[in-house]
């Protein structure tokens, strides 16, 4: 991975992603794309920036061609809430760009990484331990487009020999930038209300565990895994990672270990909820750990303060 072309940049994994590669490769070497193109935005302002709807193939290869990448790494996508709400959209978008930049990747021989999600699994998966390998049958059309991506990437790296990579991302949480549509953003959320209110009303009920896992291990994930010997890769796509598993009641304890004043109560979301219940309560990270050293760093408390910290600075 030398010089890299990014898709969706300004969503909140390629925000931070974009800033990692560009200290680990250089700016010159790091392509930030995006549908849209906000002034003041420090992705856009602090390197090579260029506007791509990743639904124009020509675009995107002309693009690739102009760079001269060695990787992809496509993050265009309507997150769970959204795309429930706007389902033919979802599809449209999530698979559509998919094609596209595996087309692309196909014909550069490019370097490849898409995530996936805990959405891809279903209300009739393993809950507790979720292994690697299992039945998918999710119920949301987030979830149809994260297995379909999977097995879409498993035929491209089988029939044409690009090199796909992915993981299956559990909710992620960050300080950096605010959250996009997703079923996990109230474990984001409740961070901003804690410092400016004091208290929050959840929109996932009680007793609701889903995996998270804090953004710097994510980041280091996909780097982690974009650098790993391809001949110990077994699986190659959709490898489960997971930091921590919780539900709302074990966030708000932590918090109140830095804010014992903190209260929540719940206010809960039906659409959101439903997605939830679907989703496993934890995951099993071990083909991870042992195909390419997956290791996070943080658990719920260190993310908590952090967390904290970062964000009474920011606002």
């Amino acid at each position: 991975m030398k010089k890299v072309l990014v898709t969706g940049c300004l969503g909140q994994i390629g925000s931070e992603l974009v800033e990692r590669l560009r200290n680990d490769l250089g700016v010159e070497n790091v392509i930030a794309t995006d549908i849209r193109k906000p002034e003041g935005n420090p992705t856009v302002e602090n390197g090579i920036f260029e506007t791509l709807d990743v639904m124009d193939y020509e675009a995107m290869k002309t693009l690739a061609s102009k760079y001269e990448v060695d990787t992809l790494i496509h993050l265009a996508a309507l997150l769970s809430a959204v795309a429930e709400a706007k389902p033919q959209l979802g599809w449209e978008l999530n698979m559509g760009g998919l094609v596209n930049a595996l087309e692309v990747a196909r014909e550069f021989n490019l370097k490849f990484f898409t995530p996936s999600s805990i959405g891809a699994f279903g209300p009739n998966t393993p809950k507790d331990n979720t292994p690697q390998d299992t039945i998918q049958r999710p119920t949301t059309m987030y979830g149809v487009t994260k297995v379909s991506g999977e097995l879409l990437c498993d035929y491209y790296h089988t029939k044409f020999g690009v090199d796909t990579r992915g993981v299956r991302f559990p909710g992620l949480i960050s300080y950096k930038t605010l959250p996009g549509g997703g079923t996990t953003d109230y474990a984001v959320d409740i961070y901003y209300e804690a410092i400016k209110k004091g208290s929050y009303s959840s929109f996932i009920g009680e007793g609701t565990y889903m995996d998270m896992m804090y953004m710097p291990d994510a980041i280091d994930a996909i780097v982690k895994l974009l650098n790993a010997d391809p001949e110990k890769l077994v699986h190659r796509n959709a490898f489960n990672i997971s930091a921590m598993a919780f539900e709302p009641e074990q966030i708000k304890e932590s918090i109140q270990k830095v804010f014992p004043d903190f209260t929540m109560t719940y206010d809960v979301d039906p659409v959101r909820q439903g997605i939830a219940n679907s989703w496993p309560n934890s995951i099993d990270s071990t083909c991870a750990k042992n195909e390419w050293g997956f290791a996070p760093k943080y658990d719920l408390d260190a993310m908590t303060r952090d967390m904290i910290e970062k964000l009474s600075e920011k606002l």
